[in-house]
């Protein structure tokens, strides 16, 4: 997992709430065991409509995800924020998310940032007005910046240490390697080994 100290570039508005895990990602796409190759799945049915936010060129490019309250509930897919993060995007903004997908995104390094539904909705309009606004979030300031805007945002103490020094759960253990192989030679030899 990539440290994230600041993500900056364009976003894609997706001014939809209530965005499910079934529409990030049917389930007709969940066969795959790998977590790589979902981005080209990300909202499929929506993408069959022209017009679609991701269909439009001026987004195209987008690293920043912009989106509606209650973004990813539903079920506890964990593909979803897999077909997010392999699309291209860094971080999800959105007034409000599921507990599970927020957790499942922070898991693999995809930031989620809650931000009031008056801040999401101008940076929404911001964006369709000017495709190429740039907003930064940044995670060692707490804020989210964009022309004309800033605003800090919460998130816990140990996410955004994990986050900022790219540690996943296998990264997290890893830092006791030393004190694990320590206690595996201690053990008794009749006990089963790693």
């Amino acid at each position: 997992m990539e440290p994230i100290k600041r993500i900056t570039g364009t976003a894609a508005p997706l001014d939809r709430s209530d965005v499910d895990t079934d529409q990030i990602l049917p389930a007709e796409y969940l066969k795959r065991i790998e977590r790589t190759g979902f981005g080209q799945f990300l909202f499929a049915e929506w993408r069959e409509d022209p017009d679609f936010v991701m269909n439009r060129p001026e987004h195209a490019d987008a690293v920043i995800l912009l989106a509606g309250a209650n973004f990813g509930c539903g079920s506890s897919r964990e593909h979803a924020p897999w077909a997010i993060q392999d699309a291209g995007f860094k971080a999800v903004i959105a007034p409000s998310f599921a507990d599970i997908f927020r957790n499942n995104c922070h898991k693999i390094g995809l930031l989620v940032v809650d931000l009031s539904a008056e801040t999401v909705d101008a940076l929404m309009d911001a964006v369709l007005e000017t495709p190429s606004t740039e907003i930064t979030v940044d995670l060692e300031r707490r804020m989210v910046t964009a022309p004309g805007m800033a605003e800090i945002f919460d998130i816990d103490g140990f996410t955004r240490y994990r986050l900022l020094e790219g540690l996943d759960d296998i990264g997290l253990t890893l830092r006791d390697a030393t004190e694990i192989d320590v206690y595996e030679a201690g053990r008794a030899a009749w006990l089963p080994s790693v």
